[in-house]
């Protein structure tokens, strides 16, 4: 065996110890509630910081405060859809069954916060642009994301033999996939007039503590919150799986008797 078959291999053996139903939903039980209600509390705080609390803006004034919902909305709309391609990397590869039922929750999550996200920056675009839309890069990258993601929840939905919709969507996720490094560069590989990120790995962050404090409390708690519904989602999703399964086996049974 090669040196990369037996990567792949051990990676794939390490991810099938949690593919198992039974232990996946004691685990999302034990995780639920540390999920939800760290989300409800830090949203909250974060929101209720931000909006009546933090300082307006020196350029923008009291506009900038729709950044408390749309960074994280723009953050997770990326990191939701990049979810998708591991999870379509993880059934193509390694035949990962909770991967494809995390892709189906995945998908209108994620389809709904890309479209907050659009939501909100049009909002805000509206009193700095003069309208609520024009075709900048990252406005129009972004709009591409979102119908990615409505590809995908229509494609995993769209075959009798639920393997084929999973294997499509999943090869969707990768293929769309592309546009993630577009939507994080686009604002310095072409000139927009969406503003450059604030808040970088490679640098300090450009803003005020005071208004950063906020925003990292509601991206922490939106993101839990993310978390939560896809995880409450999936745990429904196999149950609803183990159930059509014991259905199944119960009128097979009495089939043959």
């Amino acid at each position: 065996m090669s040196a990369s078959q037996s990567f792949v291999a051990r990676t794939g053996s390490l991810f099938h110890r949690y593919a198992n139903p039974g232990r996946f939903l004691r685990l999302g039980t034990r995780l639920q509630p540390w999920l939800t209600w760290p989300a409800l509390f830090f949203t909250l705080a974060g929101l209720g910081w931000g909006l009546f609390y933090a300082p307006a803006d020196w350029q923008q004034g009291d506009s900038v405060r729709i950044m408390y919902v749309h960074v994280p909305a723009a953050i997770l709309a990326s990191s939701g859809y990049a979810a998708l391609a591991v999870c379509g990397l993880l059934s193509l590869v390694w035949r990962h069954p909770l991967a494809d039922l995390a892709a189906v929750e995945i998908g209108p999550v994620g389809a709904c916060i890309t479209a907050l996200c659009l939501a909100t920056g049009s909002l805000w675009g509206k009193p700095m642009w003069g309208t609520w839309w024009v075709w900048d890069a990252r406005l129009t990258s972004v709009l591409v994301l979102f119908f990615l993601y409505l590809g995908h929840i229509a494609l995993i939905r769209a075959f009798d033999d639920p393997q084929r919709g999973y294997r499509a969507a999943a090869i969707l996720a990768l293929a769309g996939a592309v546009d993630l490094p577009i939507i994080k560069f686009s604002v310095q590989w072409w000139n927009t007039l969406h503003q450059p990120d604030s808040i970088t790995l490679t640098g300090a962050p450009t803003m005020s503590s005071s208004m950063l404090w906020p925003l990292g409390l509601s991206m922490l708690g939106i993101s839990l919150g993310f978390a939560a519904i896809v995880v409450a989602r999936l745990r429904a999703a196999v149950m609803e799986s183990r159930v059509r399964s014991l259905l199944s086996s119960t009128r097979r049974r009495g089939e043959n008797a």
